[in-house]
């Protein structure tokens, strides 16, 4: 019996233990921390061996293969015993594609991700195919595979995921959405490296497949040369005209040999630039599977904005409130201040993974009249934006950053949280951030 060892507890180390034990693996999970009491009891009912609060080297290092979770860094002491005795580390992307014969549709890229999967699946499911939601979003891909029977999965993909894949995880369609800045503390802060771990989405992908990326995206095109592609190359772009998936700030169009597919920019259930180009990769996919074109402009129509992503929460004495929670980096939020048209409120700040503020100082000069910052340690970004901003205000708790936006906005402005940082100096997780947000908001 093989012997397959865990590490992370939780949802995808979970539901590698289940899909495990149903192949009849004999299966150890291991958590540095403390695991949730829900993941326990699923742990318990599959008649799991698992342990918490600490990795016991003699019950890991003698592993057939190892699942690592994707929030363990590779530079990680354990890690690095088990590459030095030449046990194979995958992720729960590449273990659960080993036993799904469905039709996989991978989408990557550093922003717009969530947004792009959840529109996707939307679109598929609307259209009557029998298709699962999974990855960094809803459900454990592995999980489901154990449990669940469809013909399709619609996954959002990190970075993280990809570097552990080896031969099986061979998506039918995958998206590369964009490459920007992010987590370069993972990867000896080189963009490269990064990049390059994004581009492994088609690295298994053969003729029969297809690969969706973004011309309009300087990264991805300054790479794209240097990586071997197999599949059929869907390119899409908000800038050239000619090409087959193209859209502008009024027409949105696919061609392909069905014919063509348009549909007016201003009839999109998403607003905003960045979410016309994630709308349009959603489409060249969806045609890539043969939705009727009635279908697809029904599900592009009336598809909502993603929780925590331009999210709009409510409007108090004509000011919007607006949760971008997710954005947890500067690029997400530069699409954020991008799409706004009023002037903004600006709430930023929270755990600096190494950002550059430069690329957003045109939006802030031009849209922001007050930046409130939240964060346990603002100083960065009252330096930063100090010269450009008459108005910053410090804030290090929810309520206080709540009640300050509203008071420094005006009927006719928004109040928004894209706070381009992660969370986790005050919160548990972006979700809580936005949950936290939204609940100081309706108590104005």
């Amino acid at each position: 019996m093989k012997r397959i060892v865990i590490l992370g507890g939780g949802e995808s180390g979970v539901g590698t233990a289940i899909l495990a034990k149903k192949k009849n693996f004999d299966v150890f999970l291991s958590d540095m921390g403390l695991i949730k009491d829900n993941y326990k009891k699923l742990l318990e009912e599959n008649g799991i061996d698992y342990e918490e609060g600490q990795h016991t080297e003699e019950l890991i290092l003698n592993a057939d293969e190892v699942m690592k979770s994707p929030g363990i860094p590779k530079k990680a002491a354990l890690i690095q015993k088990l590459e030095s005795k030449g046990i194979s580390i995958i992720s729960e992307i590449e273990f659960a594609s080993r036993y799904t014969e469905a039709k996989i549709i991978a989408i990557t890229g550093s922003n717009g991700k969530t947004t792009t999967t959840s529109l996707l699946f939307h679109i598929l499911k609307q259209a009557g195919l029998n298709v699962g939601l999974g990855g960094n979003i809803g459900k454990s891909f592995a999980k489901s595979v154990a449990e669940d029977n469809y013909d399709f999965y619609v996954l959002e993909i990190s970075s993280f995921q990809l570097d552990d894949i080896k031969k099986t995880f061979k998506p039918y369609i995958a998206i590369l959405l964009n490459i920007t800045p992010d987590h370069l503390d993972q990867y000896e802060y080189q963009f490269d490296l990064y990049a390059k771990s994004k581009f492994r989405i088609t690295e298994n992908q053969d003729e029969n497949d297809y690969f969706i990326y973004n011309l309009d995206d300087p990264k991805t095109m300054d790479m794209i040369d240097d990586i071997t592609i197999h599949a059929h190359r869907k390119p899409f772009t908000m800038m050239d005209a000619s090409n087959e998936a193209y859209a502008n700030n009024e027409l949105f169009r696919v061609n392909d040999s069905d014919g063509d597919f348009t549909m007016i920019v201003n009839e999109l259930g998403l607003i905003g630039k960045h979410n016309i180009s994630n709308s349009l990769a959603a489409a060249v996919a969806a045609k890539v599977i043969n939705i009727s074109n009635k279908s697809l402009k029904q599900s592009l129509s009336d598809f909502k904005s993603v929780e925590h992503r331009l999210e709009p929460v409510l409007t108090i004495r004509g000011i919007d409130f607006i949760n971008d929670s997710k954005a947890t980096n500067v690029n997400a939020t530069y699409f954020a201040l991008e799409s706004m048209e009023k002037p903004v409120v600006w709430i930023v700040g929270g755990k600096d993974k190494g950002n550059d503020y430069n690329e957003i100082l045109p939006f802030v000069k031009e849209k922001v009249k007050a930046i409130v910052c939240l964060g346990a340690d603002n100083s960065k970004l009252i330096d930063f934006f100090n010269p450009y901003v008459n108005t910053i205000i410090d804030t290090n708790t929810m309520i206080d950053c709540v009640n300050k936006s509203y008071e420094l906005a005006t009927k006719g402005d928004i109040v928004l949280l894209s706070p381009a940082c992660a969370s986790f100096d005050l919160f548990k997780s972006y979700e809580d951030r936005g949950d936290q947000f939204k609940d100081a908001v309706r108590k104005l």
